[in-house]
């Protein structure tokens, strides 16, 4: 029965992925992978092992891991994995005897659902693959959703492994931020990543990085209100970036021709007002000389 639920909603799924105007897309798909994950994972699978997930072929390109652990020991020891890193110090609740933490890299090809479901600004580019920590009690019939707040320690996201969406971002783009992707429908953003491009949060859930875009790119992710390609954005940054340094080195130019004309021009002035000077003096000694004659 579990198996054919999965089927029917993969199917509803994927009719979904071919609708933009759906903007739940992200739930449907957190459904199926979580599914997937208790249909695979056992009351017989280690405690402590990382068990990777087998999705289906359609969902190509997302992955999934999750691991049993014990709830005193998450919260005495902390955990790593993959991506994330606990701290200890987690206030998790409930506390069941086992934790199942379930982690999800969406990839490139499933990413943007957050993009659009979240409605993010155009001003902001996703730029790496959503990832994903959730916990739930431990196998079972009764699965239920865990709260895990941080600790002293905030929890770690560590986005330098993951595959960046888009390598060939033009110049002009600060240090990308951190965003939380909350059930709410809400954004949240966090730190800026600086060169380690690692987040950092008070709570586990979705998280991206998003770089905000220039206002000269701002303008062109929208064409007739719809969304272009991040090859169309590229394309239209380049090309602003080549505008922008031709204007410089004509402004340039200009300066430098301006300044050589104003220089040109005093010393001309000061070549007449000499001249002015010395003809002046000239009439001057002739008239003394001829008054000295008389």
């Amino acid at each position: 029965m579990g198996f054919l639920f999965s089927l029917i909603t993969l199917t509803i799924f994927l009719s979904l992925q071919t609708s933009k105007s759906d903007q739940n897309q992200h739930l449907l798909l957190d459904q199926i992978i979580k599914d997937y994950t208790f249909k695979s994972y056992t009351t017989n699978s280690k405690t402590g092992k990382l068990h990777a997930i087998n999705l289906p072929s359609n969902l190509s390109g997302v992955k999934a891991d999750a691991i049993k652990l014990r709830c005193g020991s998450l919260q005495r020891y902390g955990a790593k994995i993959q991506e994330f890193r606990l701290s200890s110090g987690l206030n998790i609740r409930p506390c069941a005897k086992r934790v199942i933490l379930l982690r999800q890299n969406l990839g490139s090809n499933w990413s943007s659902i957050y993009y659009n479901s979240y409605k993010l600004s155009s001003a902001y580019q996703l730029i790496a693959p959503v990832l994903a920590l959730l916990a739930y009690t431990g196998p079972g019939k009764n699965v239920s959703t865990i709260e895990m707040p941080a600790g002293k320690n905030p929890i770690a996201i560590d986005f330098s492994s993951t595959e960046f969406l888009n390598d060939m971002l033009p110049a002009g783009i600060i240090s990308p931020l951190c965003v939380r992707f909350d059930e709410n429908g809400k954004i949240t953003f966090l730190n800026r990543t600086g060169p380690n491009n690692v987040c950092v949060s008070t709570s586990n859930g979705y998280f991206g990085l998003v770089a905000e875009m220039p206002l000269y790119m701002t303008a062109a992710l929208k064409s007739g209100g719809k969304e272009v390609g991040k090859w169309k954005i590229v394309t239209v940054g380049s090309i602003g970036g080549a505008l922008g340094a031709a204007l410089l080195s004509l402004l340039t130019i200009a300066m430098f021709v301006n300044a050589k004309k104003k220089i040109k021009k005093e010393e001309m002035d000061e070549l007449e007002r000499r001249a002015y000077e010395e003809e002046a003096l000239r009439v001057s000694m002739v008239g003394h000389v001829r008054g000295v004659g008389c």
